[in-house]
């Protein structure tokens, strides 16, 4: 990516780039390799559909809310059944390819469909529609955070560029004989990375990727004085202070 903007710079010493569409192509890439390992195009798919989704669903939000509208056939609700409906047959093709692949072993999808034990040792295995339903909530949610963590800490650090330079004595000092490789345990990166990790962590004080989490309990529990009877819906807030 920082080549191609250095081929798209062309020697000028002053321009312009959409950074963020940029990094947002970026998360898609790495997480559609993870995801899908050689399927890279048909993951690809699914990200465009999942935005496309996001964007429908962000307008039905903005709108007065009718109980019992979403049922109705409109234009708009019959753009996102359709939309569901795709992201459904295309996961559900990569899930048979996968199945039938034998080199295939390292990517999301197939340590998903892999045998695992519970706690109790017995063998457990999700089911098609839960892995459907793990491959929405790692695109969506996995593609969206990191694209807008980066996207932030580029305009913060384009704010304050000595800690630009900061950051880049520190990555050049560390990594400049001794490459991290792709490999590489993630925490040692953010004990190496001191400055680095400081840095993504004040990006994510001040403009969190996710405002707001919501979960629906699953049986009735007790948080404190507070009792959560089944199918209770719960948000949490993030906030920088």
């Amino acid at each position: 990516m920082l080549e191609k903007w250095e081929q798209d710079r062309g020697g000028i010493v002053e321009f312009e780039i959409d950074v963020h569409k940029q990094l947002h192509d970026l998360s898609a890439d790495i997480i559609s390799r993870t995801a899908f390992g050689s399927s890279l195009q048909e993951g690809k798919r699914i990200f465009e559909l999942q935005e496309q989704q996001a964007h429908l669903v962000i307008q039905a939000l903005r709108t007065v809310y009718i109980p019992g509208f979403r049922f109705l056939p409109t234009k708009k609700n019959r753009e996102r059944w359709r939309i569901e409906e795709e992201i459904q047959k295309s996961i559900r093709v990569l899930i048979e390819t996968s199945s039938k692949a034998k080199d295939n072993s390292q990517n999301l999808l197939s340590l998903l469909m892999s045998v695992n034990k519970n706690q109790q040792g017995e063998e457990h295995m999700f089911g098609v529609q839960d892995v459907i339903d793990e491959c929405k909530t790692f695109y969506f949610a996995g593609k969206e955070t990191t694209a807008n963590l980066l996207t932030w800490a580029v305009v913060l650090l384009a704010f304050h560029q000595e800690w630009q330079d900061k950051a880049r004595e520190e990555v050049a000092r560390i990594y400049r004989h001794n490459p991290p490789s792709a490999a590489q345990n993630l925490n040692d990166l953010k004990i190496d990375l001191k400055i680095v990790n400081m840095i993504l962590n004040e990006t994510f004080r001040l403009y969190p990727p996710v405002v707001r989490i919501r979960r629906e309990v699953s049986k009735n529990v007790k948080l404190g004085s507070l009792d959560c009877k089944h199918t209770t819906a719960l948000g949490h807030v993030f906030c920088s202070s």
